[in-house]
């Protein structure tokens, strides 16, 4: 192969560095190759750094690229040309120079569209190619049709890839047809260089290919981190306003009973109000312990903080003996063991917890007493070989509908209630459990029905 081949292969691996079509690179932005890293020899960080800047200048500026490249091949076909070096490989020395000036330059200024349209810039090429075998001159600028061949077999399928290294043998083998001799000198050398070039764009695709898929990989990696990152802390927002309201919604109804409790009894019963005074007390003091230990696992990263505050059954009893001070007789009833034969995860003990506490805030908060007989309200535990059933109702005419007996005075209904319930199902579905809320059809009142599988079972 001679210098000029040499040349050709080495612009066509340049294009390479520099990157292949102008539009693309400008719509997929930078180089997603992240560069070498700190152990990467010197030699070969420069070299890589040097490389990045040539690609960041073609991004900028494709324009000049190409024609910086297209000048050098113009220089080098024309030098080629004045210097006679052309003579050295000709078949025919007697073709006339203008001829073979004219050549040079269709081979080597058509290369300013070899990436934009690198098939058109070799079939314009391919006449050019046809007379420099038929005259016999073979200049060696001929050779630059590799680099639009390269640009083919970078960008295009195969078939194209095919339809390239016809337009650019048949000229040669047309030649070769009236020359003897120029098979081996020619055809072959425009054979070999092709599937050089036809090779190495292949390659080069393949890897770039794959590096955007890796780069397409890890960024849909990142998207779904993040997107995970949300999900969870939406979670987290969801369970701690859950716990909030359940914390705060409850205290303050208990809070709001006692009041009214002891505002009544102020005048006849002093010791009353004091009992009742005594009981907002305690009970606002435990609503900020609770608040405290809720927010203070959040924030505190220490190794021994409390990361379990939640209220277990064992709570259900002070639970209960709170909302009766606040004015609301409360009958708790159990059945069966909790501890057999699973007992009860400390998850499905608060969900427990936190739906008796729902049930009966909302009893202390929306429920009217009805006409023949006070305000009352139950709750049963059943526990089973397979479940937990927690059943709290109430004797309240208003619970759940926000009416009352005289439709005048009816206040609109209460969205809280609703979103009170809407939390319960949620509690209950973290253990694929179910709840039943409804008013009672026999003599009134309003019904909550939780229905919680143990650890092993499923509904």
């Amino acid at each position: 192969m001679t210098d000029h081949a040499t040349e050709a292969r080495t612009s066509a691996a340049t294009d390479t560095n520099t990157g292949t079509d102008t539009d693309k690179r400008s719509a997929t932005g930078p180089d997603p190759d992240p560069g070498p890293g700190p152990d990467t020899a010197p030699l070969t960080r420069a070299i890589r750094s040097g490389l990045d800047r040539l690609r960041a200048f073609d991004r900028r500026r494709p324009l000049a690229w190409d024609a910086a490249v297209t000048a050098f091949w113009t220089v080098a076909a024309v030098l080629d040309y004045t210097s006679g070096g052309w003579r050295t490989v000709a078949r025919d020395v007697t073709a006339p120079e203008s001829l073979v000036l004219l050549m040079s330059l269709c081979f080597s200024l058509p290369l300013l569209l070899r990436r934009r349209h690198p098939m058109a810039v070799l079939l314009l090429m391919a006449p050019v190619s046809l007379v420099n075998v038929w005259t016999g001159a073979v200049v060696q600028a001929a050779l630059l049709q590799l680099i639009p061949a390269f640009q083919i077999a970078l960008r295009f399928p195969l078939r194209r890839l095919g339809a390239a290294g016809l337009v650019l043998c048949a000229p040669v083998a047309a030649g070769a047809a009236r020359i003897p001799g120029i098979w081996d000198q020619q055809l072959v050398s425009y054979l070999w260089g092709f599937v050089f070039v036809a090779l190495l764009g292949i390659a080069v695709r393949t890897r770039r290919d794959y590096t955007e898929a890796l780069v397409e990989r890890a960024h849909r990696l990142e998207h779904e981190r993040d997107q995970q990152a949300r999900l969870a802390a939406a979670a987290e927002r969801t369970r701690i306003a859950r716990e909030t309201h359940d914390i705060i919604g409850h205290n303050l109804s208990v809070i709001t009973g006692l009041a009214d409790g002891g505002a009544y009894a102020a005048a006849k019963s002093p010791e009353r109000a004091t009992q009742a005074l005594e009981a907002i007390g305690t009970t606002s003091r435990q609503a900020l312990s609770e608040l405290r230990r809720l927010l203070g696992v959040l924030r505190d990263d220490h190794p021994d903080a409390d990361r379990a505050p939640q209220p277990t059954l064992d709570d259900l009893a002070p639970l209960i003996e709170r909302v009766r001070r606040a004015g609301l007789p409360v009958h708790l009833e159990s059945h069966g063991d909790p501890g057999r034969p699973t007992p009860l995860t400390p998850g499905r003990q608060l969900t427990v917890y936190r739906v008796v506490q729902e049930s009966l805030t909302n009893t202390l908060k929306h429920a009217s007493p009805p006409a023949d007989a006070p305000l009352s309200a139950t709750v049963t535990l059943t526990y089973t070989p397979t479940h937990v059933d927690a059943r709290i109702t109430d004797t309240g005419t208003g619970t759940g509908t926000g009416t009352t007996t005289d439709a005048q005075d009816a206040p609109a209904p209460v969205p809280t209630l609703a979103q009170g319930i809407m939390g319960m199902r949620e509690r209950a579905a973290l253990y694929n459990g179910t709840i039943e809320a409804g008013p009672l059809p026999a003599h009134g009142g309003w019904r909550i029905h939780l229905r919680l599988p143990l650890e092993d079972h499923t509904l």
